[in-house]
């Protein structure tokens, strides 16, 4: 068949510019609105929210092409070319169609993210990429069985349940059949976890096979045998590798790319995705000089890794952070980590101490008092002013009393943080 002829009769032709206008115009708001500034495999993942919509039109419209042959009889014919090779040309447009509507959200979520010139994160488009040939093999054996007035919608339906629904659901692993979770992807100090990429192509690979099983060798028994078999395959696959997981499928980002400076004490480690590293090495040591002399000791290092080590203090901003937010990213890296009765109800007498502290914390840092109050609240930003007017010696005091308080469940804290006290 000429390529003329294929472009000129698929359904992919005239769906490709709805697509694209689909995913720009009606996605374009939720592939821009969470992307990490300068860091592509976060405009990746946000890419890939358009997958269950891009993925339903693939299957519909390969449905189309695969009822379109049903009815035209093409199979019953004597034919020189199998069954594979017959949809094959009929089914690269469509693959070509949802391959574009990626692209078209690619395109989106790097400029809004102002990504520099590199390239994205091939794993997440090589599972996204590959839920797509499995959607659209299956709208393609669907529309072999169905009438042609109903394979299209019910394929549209059925995909875009299969490819969304799943990250609603309390079963964390299922999502990871279906490429979701994805979007989540990244902050700017961690990338896609790999076993949720591995997880999505194990199943669209088993998907994929168990569809090609179908359309070469029919709806025999011992086919029908092997396609579900492939599919159960699959999903045992997924969840051997993704059962572990969590709802955001994210891991520590490598520290590889750190770019550390140790001209001047502390040393700075910063993501080369930063946009004025200067201005937040000196932002960043004046914060740590103001809480050195305030009493406090700070470790030799500052960074944004993920997982500080433990001589180094985490550095809680992102690459676009400007002015008192690097003195907050500092005091930041300073607050407790809540135990465990902070989060399932139990009695935790120092709740009331984590704002006072945290606000003490970031105006000593240099964060402006207006902006302490707005953040934590007049009544903590009240408190931390009234602490900073103790001796520096008492303050320091309180503040190793409330720190600790605030890692115990049964610690109350100091007296100075009770709000009815003035």
């Amino acid at each position: 068949m000429l390529v003329r002829t294929i472009v000129r009769s698929s359904p992919a032709t005239v769906l490709l510019p709805l697509v694209a206008g689909f995913v720009f115009l009606a996605l374009g708001d939720d592939l821009s609105a969470w992307v990490t500034p300068r860091y592509w495999p976060s405009a990746t993942g946000s890419a890939a929210f358009a997958l269950p919509f891009v993925a339903a039109a693939c299957a519909a419209a390969a449905a189309w092409e695969g009822a379109r042959l049903t009815k035209g009889r093409v199979f019953e014919q004597p034919a020189v070319r199998g069954p594979l090779a017959i949809a094959v040309p009929v089914l690269l447009p469509v693959l070509v169609m949802g391959l574009a509507g990626i692209l078209v959200a690619l395109a989106t979520s790097a400029a809004a993210a102002d990504v520099p010139l590199g390239l994205p994160d091939f794993g997440i488009l090589g599972a996204v990429a590959a839920m797509l040939v499995a959607h659209t093999l299956a709208g393609y054996v669907l529309g072999r069985v169905m009438p042609r007035v109903l394979a299209p919608p019910v394929a549209l339906i059925g995909s875009f349940f299969v490819g969304a629904y799943p990250a609603s659901w309390s079963i964390m692993w299922l999502r990871y059949l279906v490429g979701g979770g994805l979007s989540n992807c990244c902050s700017i100090d961690t990338s896609v976890d790999s076993r949720a990429l591995a997880g999505t192509i194990f199943f669209a690979t088993a998907v994929s096979a168990a569809a090609l099983t179908l359309i070469y060798r029919g709806s025999t028994p011992v086919a029908l045998t092997a396609a579900l078999t492939l599919v159960a395959g699959g999903v045992l696959a997924t969840w051997l590798v993704a059962r572990d997981l969590g709802a955001d499928p994210l891991q520590p980002r490598s520290t590889d790319a750190l770019v550390c400076d140790d001209t001047e004490r502390p040393r700075v480690c910063l993501w080369p995705e930063v946009a004025n590293p200067q201005m937040v090495h000196q932002e960043a040591r004046a914060a740590a000089a103001r809480l050195t002399t305030a009493g406090l000791l700070l470790p030799s290092t500052l960074t944004m890794a993920a997982r500080p080590a433990a001589d180094e203090l985490k550095l809680g901003i992102g690459p676009d952070t400007h002015g008192a937010d690097i003195a907050a990213g500092v005091a930041s890296g300073l607050l407790p980590s809540p135990p465990a009765c902070a989060f399932n109800g139990e009695p935790y007498p120092a709740a009331v101490a984590a704002g006072p502290l945290a606000a003490w914390l970031y105006a000593t840092a240099g964060v402006p008092e207006e902006a302490v109050a707005g953040r934590f609240g007049p009544d903590e930003a009240r408190i931390a002013t009234k602490v900073r007017t103790l001796p520096p010696a008492t303050q320091i005091v309180w503040y190793q009393q409330t720190r600790a308080a605030l890692t115990s469940c049964n610690t109350p804290p100091p007296a100075t943080v009770s709000r009815g006290k003035g």
